[in-house]
């Protein structure tokens, strides 16, 4: 039987790759987004930031077939900067989307949901391993995280399965449409800057978003599942290196290779002893 498939953000990145999964096998697969790409056989309009927006477009879904049997909350954007800078509405509007845009979905899509259902929600390796000048996204996604354990425990007597997948770097244009706040001052000097670039400059080596893709089309389908599944070989090995150490050694080595010191190496070399 032809399962019918809700993907919020499906009209680029993972969510356009992991709907042609589920068409190619057969599936209904209902595209969200605010935007019609033109590619998609069953679009519906949505702002998921609003919740009047979801609302509308979980209506029509039940008019037009009755049920969902997979949700895939795929909609999210990223925002970089100090925490102390970066202006207010912009922090809200990333958890609108990030959080706030699952908690909706999940309002209105339960009860089109029956037994055998699936809830898979798009977190981030960032909800695992805390980087600095991106605090804010990381704290969406580990709240989005923590959320899908708690959805899961309270759907686990309706036998509707709640699953996390944590993707690292991901080759889409995730990274450009990255809201970039590079405001500064004495306390931070350029190494927001040299942070952001020095993430930035991995784009070549970050992962294919058919990568994602195939994990999630395989968890949609699986009969038993664990809460989160991280993607990429690297991050399930730094996430079994976090065992065992201390938070505090984590922090510190990930702030020096992610915390954008190019600035303080250069006047050190120098000879400033005022250091940063």
């Amino acid at each position: 039987m032809e399962r019918v498939v809700v993907i919020t953000g499906a009209t680029s990145g993972i969510g356009q790759s992991v709907k042609e999964l589920f068409e190619n096998a057969g599936d209904i697969v209902c595209s969200l987004a605010r935007h019609d790409d033109g590619k998609s056989k069953h679009f519906f309009a949505c702002d998921v930031s609003n919740e009047q927006s979801v609302k509308e477009a979980f209506d029509k879904i039940k008019t037009q077939f009755g049920r969902i049997d997979v949700l895939i909350n795929n909609a999210g954007f990223g925002i970089s900067g100090a925490l102390e800078l970066i202006d207010t509405p912009q922090i809200r509007d990333m958890y609108d989307v990030n959080l706030f845009g699952v908690i909706y979905c999940y309002k209105y899509a339960l009860p089109l949901m029956n037994s055998g259902g699936k809830i898979i929600n798009i977190s981030s390796a960032c909800a695992l391993f805390p980087l600095p000048y991106r605090g804010y996204y990381c704290s969406s996604k580990s709240a989005l995280s923590m959320l899908s354990n708690c959805m899961r425990m309270e759907c686990q007597p309706l036998n509707i399965d709640v699953v996390a997948i944590c993707p690292g770097d991901v080759k889409t244009n995730f990274t450009k449409n990255r809201v970039k706040n590079f405001t500064t001052n004495q306390r931070y000097g350029d190494r927001i800057k040299y942070a952001t670039e020095g993430i930035d400059s991995r784009e070549d080596k970050r992962m294919k978003p058919e990568c994602v893709s195939r994990v999630i089309y395989s968890v949609a389908g699986k009969r038993k599942t664990r809460p989160y599944y991280i993607v990429g070989a690297k991050y399930k090995f730094l996430n079994f290196v976090m065992r065992f150490l201390p938070v505090g050694v984590l922090l510190y080595f990930t702030e020096k290779f992610f915390g954008g010191h190019k600035e303080t190496k250069v006047t050190i070399k120098k000879g400033n002893k005022n250091g940063r």
